[in-house]
């Protein structure tokens, strides 16, 4: 229960209220085995993010006592405190779900087999496979006799060997082995009868190969136990003018990896002594979060969990052209006469990169500039971009180096687009750029024409699968300026301010959002005061900013209706017996990942609707390049608020957002039920959307 002598809830604490829901997902027998694996791993994953960014930056802040920076109403050491009460709680679920997911897996004939566990035909195959693969792979460590102990990554999970002598219960030796996952995977399928699956997991049969690491020492008796420490990720930039931004990031990412440790999860059956050992050397205390679980960690990697052992293949909906695009046109021609709004992902991301191929082609394109936060590791997007500069097109890509653990990979990136010839912006000094703009430009009988697109996801054609996002194809003039603007002050940050100023279409952060929501909410207070019809209906990722929550509670008090989909933060209290209109604020989580931004003001029964790459948190609005942008198609508008009515009227995969952070599901009540991905990908598709083809939405 979060008190309510609150004026929010706190950001980390709705955080974790979030994963509980990704655990639900786990949990619940309505969700395909493998998908509950999967779900189980992403949970692991955000919750490592977790302790190495806002953990470990509420401890710097608690250090130096900068309460006031990280817009905190109570002390960080009280919030680490309800963190790592939550965790453990959150840590318990997690192995309940987990053995009864063994459970499950067994009656599916899948078996995941210890080293104790195997027949002979399985130890030869295992013994075979580490002398032909894996040994070339391990270092063993002899802890004892180092001053200190070794750099331990992060990401990675060790196994802690105590080695000892049946002749004396005194001789003992420690020893350190990095499980090299990274290199060989994690899960190996082991020689089984004819209908079962055996599973074996890498640390397993290194376990089963320690008297082999070990011979040298003579001892007979061997246990071990996997560990694994989470380490202070966020990148510490300094100030100093003589080092170039690039080498900054370098500079943050070596900084990285002799990160604090944070947490530190083992192995409860793991050697006392070990693990004192362990803890003493790693200067760890009990506020660190030493946290006891079962015999295995890093579930992260259970995402890539084999999918060849289940009978029942997992398999999602196909994605499927924009009714729009369907005919045998170019997007391009298509896009110069119409606005088309991509929903990802039940459109196919196919429709951007042949924007991006057509351009590149296109032999009276002459410039493309884009904008990139997130990139395929294959990506489409900058094989296109690379095809436009070796056809003589100029290209410019904003290229984020502080996507947060996406920094090496944009540094690789940066490197090969700029052998190609194409000019690389790396970000401006003290804020991130995240909006996703693209602007092309052509020229034909001397008049340039500009199109392009505005999205609310990143330019990842892998992750398109699965994230919810909007993307509006487009060549309005207005939009195509704003979007100029934003370019200019990307290029020119010391002097291009006046340029972001002088948006008139679309809403750019740092520099107009924050003024044009407060504006529009206060417009809806007034709408409610004087009896007429006032209504808010928001979507987005996150709420967290105090300021535009307590906005919104003033709206609710005067009688605004308003309705809220907000899949992860939300530290608005939803319940308050002084609104006049029942606030309805649901998250829904499901088999994508929401992600779209979407804000529909009633405005006096002229709605204005608008998509956005912006979260309504300090961070988005105050301190990153954002761009929100209004949808000016009618038919388009219709269609939007026709998905955010599904996604309100979930009762199968929304929980509400209530005071008590109790993720309660919406249930049906008796009424029709509604999965809403099923319910949107259902209404995108139907046939009946031909009177798009013939030029609308």
């Amino acid at each position: 229960m979060v008190s309510n002598k609150r004026k929010t809830i706190p950001r980390d604490i709705s955080w974790l209220s979030f994963n509980a829901r990704v655990l639900q997902e786990a949990a619940d027998p309505s969700v395909p085995l493998r998908e509950r694996i999967r779900f189980l791993g992403i949970f692991s994953n955000n919750l490592d993010e977790f302790f190495r960014v806002r953990v470990a930056t509420l401890r710097r802040m608690g250090e130096v006592g900068a309460k006031n920076n990280m817009h905190l109403e109570v002390n960080p050491e009280q919030i680490l405190e309800d963190i790592q009460l939550t965790v453990l709680h959150q840590q318990n679920e997690f192995n309940r779900i987990w053995e009864g997911i063994i459970k499950e897996l067994k009656k599916e004939k899948i078996f995941l087999v210890t080293e104790k566990q195997l027949n002979k035909e399985q130890k030869k195959f295992v013994e075979d496979i580490f002398e032909n693969d894996i040994s070339n792979n391990i270092i063993p460590l002899m802890i004892e006799s180092l001053p200190e102990l070794p750099y331990l990554r992060d990401k990675s999970i060790y196994l802690g060997v105590v080695m000892s002598s049946s002749s004396s219960a005194y001789q003992q030796k420690y020893a350190l082995i990095e499980v090299p996952s990274k290199v060989m995977g994690r899960f190996f399928l082991l020689p089984a009868k004819q209908g079962e699956h055996h599973i074996i997991l890498l640390e397993d049969i290194i376990r089963h190969n320690l008297p082999k690491i070990f011979s040298y020492f003579g001892y007979d008796q061997y246990e071990a136990h996997v560990f694994k420490v989470t380490k202070d990720a966020e990148i510490d930039i300094d100030n100093d003018i003589a080092t170039n931004f690039i080498q900054k990031i370098e500079k943050g990412l070596k900084n990285r990896r002799k990160g604090k440790p944070v947490r530190f999860v083992y192995d409860r059956e793991m050697n006392p002594g070990l693990l004192e050992y362990l803890v003493r050397k790693l200067n760890l205390a009990r506020r660190d979060n030493i946290i006891p679980g079962g015999r295995i960690h890093n579930f992260r990697h259970f995402m890539d969990f084999p999918d060849s052992v289940f009978s029942v293949k997992s398999a999602r909906r196909p994605s499927f052209e924009h009714p729009l695009l369907q005919k045998e046109l170019r997007v391009t021609d298509v896009v110069l006469k119409k606005d088309v709004m991509l929903v990802f992902p039940y459109h196919d991301y196919s429709s951007v990169i042949d924007l991006l191929r057509e351009a590149a082609m296109d032999q009276h394109v002459t410039e493309i500039k884009i904008t990139a936060y997130r990139l395929a590791s294959n990506s489409k997007v900058v094989n296109a971009l690379i095809n436009a500069v070796r056809n003589g097109k100029k290209v410019v890509v904003m290229l984020e180096l502080r996507a947060r653990f996406d920094e090496e990979a944009n540094l690789e990136w940066k490197e090969k687009l700029e052998e190609e010839g194409v000019r690389v912006l790396i970000g401006l000094p003290n804020m991130k750029v995240h909006a996703k703009l693209c602007i092309i430009k052509k020229r034909v009988q001397n008049r340039t024409i500009q199109y392009g697109f505005v999205s609310t996801g990143n330019l990842n054609e892998k992750t398109a699968r699965v994230y919810g996002d909007y993307c509006l194809l487009t060549s309005n003039r207005n939009i195509m300026a704003d979007i100029n603007r934003i370019f200019t002050f990307i290029e020119k940050p010391k002097t291009g301010l006046p340029f972001l100023k002088a948006c008139k279409t679309l809403i750019p952060c740092p520099t107009g959002l924050r003024a044009q929501l407060d504006k529009m909410i206060v417009k809806e207070i007034k709408a409610a005061e004087a009896k007429k019809p006032a209504a808010i209906t928001l979507k987005m990722n996150s709420l967290s900013d105090e300021k535009l929550v307590a906005r919104l509670e003033e709206a609710a008090k005067a009688g605004v209706k308003i309705q809220m989909v907000v899949r992860g933060i939300f530290c608005m209290f939803s319940e308050n017996k002084k609104f006049k209109e029942p606030v309805r604020a649901v998250s829904i989580v499901d088999e994508y990942l929401e992600h779209a931004r979407l804000f529909v003001f009633h405005n006096g029964g002229k709605e204005k609707v608008y998509i956005s790459s912006a979260d309504w948190m300090v961070r988005n609005l105050d301190h990153r390049v954002e761009a929100t942008c209004p949808v000016l198609d009618e038919d388009i508008k219709k269609v939007l608020k026709k998905i955010v009515e599904i996604q309100l009227n979930d009762n199968v995969k929304a929980r509400w957002l209530d005071n008590e952070l109790s993720n309660d599901y919406v249930r049906s009540g008796g009424r029709k039920k509604v999965r809403s991905q099923v319910e949107i990908y259902h209404y995108l598709h139907q046939k009946t959307q031909k009177k798009i083809e013939t030029g609308g939405h």
